[in-house]
């Protein structure tokens, strides 16, 4: 989860796609240049621990733009195959 924040801070298309898992990975991925995310807010984990194959994260994205400021909450799933976290999809909320 943090370095899939730490991605969509820096604008790093690459490692978000990588990261996503195949059967619900976009197309394409066009991130607003004009958003800087600043901070990540970690509310709740539900599994994702070492033994685990899939996990939950509800977290808070906080963010600025031309807009002014925003904050972005969402329950997060992810999967573990190989080894490997991937992010699955999530409800924004």
């Amino acid at each position: 989860m943090r370095s899939r924040f730490t991605a969509f801070a820096l604008g790093d298309v690459d490692h978000l796609r990588a990261s996503w898992h195949p059967t619900t990975r976009p197309d394409r991925l066009d991130l607003d240049p004009g958003t800087r995310w600043y901070r990540l807010d970690i509310e709740s984990v539900s599994a994702g621990g070492l033994l685990d194959s899939s996990g939950e994260v509800v977290f808070r994205a906080h963010h600025r733009s031309a807009d002014g400021r925003g904050v972005l909450s969402e329950r997060s799933r992810f999967v573990r195959e190989h080894g490997r976290w991937f992010y699955l999809d999530g409800v924004v909320g």
